[in-house]
């Protein structure tokens, strides 16, 4: 399975104060790391608080499981189920939210030491963290048990085991070893699989398919933001690209293995009959505009460089989604 205030709060022995780690300037002209009393910290009106929580579930991410989640839904489909997709979409989408308001829980203290995420809810002190964990957890067993009554058990023990390995292995390796990209991109799969299973209420040869393209898209797409913000995850210990690898070689050497074993594995779908020749001609140049923008970050090894990776893996992956299914809705009607 993929997201602020310039006020930084962290626990410490002295009850009712706060204090944080990095030595920026806040909005009142005191600088970060100087005590200030939580009486002082900004409070959120309702709309506001709502939006708060609202983040918490990472929109952003949560709008590519929607895509991926849908997408292995109609791929699964001989005809379209309104009723399905809806039930898939919505019990996947509880359980994905759940997860990244658990993870914003779980991460709290560090995301409070990057810049990038200092200015989330936790860290910067607008939500309780037992209202993020409450909340976190009535997303995740709504959504858990919705997928179980309304799908099927498959659908739901695989939304149930992406949330746990996503929470228990994949975010606490993320300070113990560069692998966890490796480990996080099960989980991170998981939704095309879901949508999958909630039609067939199997996993067959086409699901695997599907959960491999998404499988292998993760890593120029995570590699690319982990390159970004190398800094910041170095400041909270996150070893979000290789150890080691100061130059990126590793990186992206990783990346251009990823990115082409994606578009070998974007050509099944075709061979096995789920889309046609004009799905081929899409993934392929879907895949050359991909390895164009690998090469770049490859050869130049910036920011702005890996920002533009970043924002072609987020081009690319929709498309191919869309076309995919488009070229299968064509075959179907032909």
């Amino acid at each position: 399975m993929s997201i602020r205030n310039d006020r930084i709060e962290l626990r410490n022995s002295f009850p009712g104060k706060v204090t944080s780690p990095l030595g920026l300037v806040r909005r009142d002209g005191q600088r970060f790391g100087t005590q200030t009393n939580r009486l002082d910290a900004p409070r959120s009106h309702p709309p506001a608080r709502l939006m708060d929580f609202v983040s918490l579930t990472k929109p952003e991410v949560l709008l590519l499981v929607l895509i991926t989640t849908g997408a292995g839904c109609l791929m699964a489909s001989a005809t379209l189920d309104p009723l399905t997709l809806f039930n898939a979409l919505l019990g996947t989408s509880l359980v994905a939210g759940g997860t990244a308001a658990l993870n914003h829980y779980a991460e709290r203290a560090h995301d409070g030491r990057m810049r990038r995420t200092a200015r989330r809810p936790l860290p910067a002190g607008r939500l309780t963290p037992k209202a993020v964990l409450r909340f976190g957890i009535l997303l995740s067993v709504t959504g858990t048990i919705y997928l179980a009554v309304n799908c099927n058990l498959l659908t739901s023990a695989i939304g149930l085991a992406a949330l746990l390995s996503y929470l228990l292995l994949y975010t606490p390796l993320k300070r113990r070893s560069d692998l966890c990209t490796f480990v996080g991109a099960f989980p991170g799969a998981a939704p095309i699989l879901m949508g999958w299973t909630a039609v067939h209420g199997d996993i067959s040869l086409g699901g695997w398919i599907l959960y491999a393209i998404l499988f292998f898209w993760q890593f120029p797409h995570f590699l690319a933001i982990g390159w970004m913000y190398r800094e910041d995850y170095a400041r909270a210990r996150m070893l979000m690209t290789p150890q080691d690898d100061h130059d990126g070689t590793i990186a992206f050497r990783q990346v251009w293995i990823m990115s082409s074993a994606l578009i070998v594995m974007s050509l099944f779908p075709a061979a096995l009959g789920m889309a046609g020749s004009v799905y081929i001609l899409s993934a392929l140049l879907l895949g050359i505009g991909l390895l164009i923008a690998v090469h770049r970050a490859a050869s130049r090894r910036t920011n702005v460089s890996a920002g533009e990776l970043l924002h072609a893996t987020v081009i690319y992956l929709p498309a191919l989604l869309v076309m995919m299914v488009l070229d299968k809705v064509a075959l179907i009607y032909a």
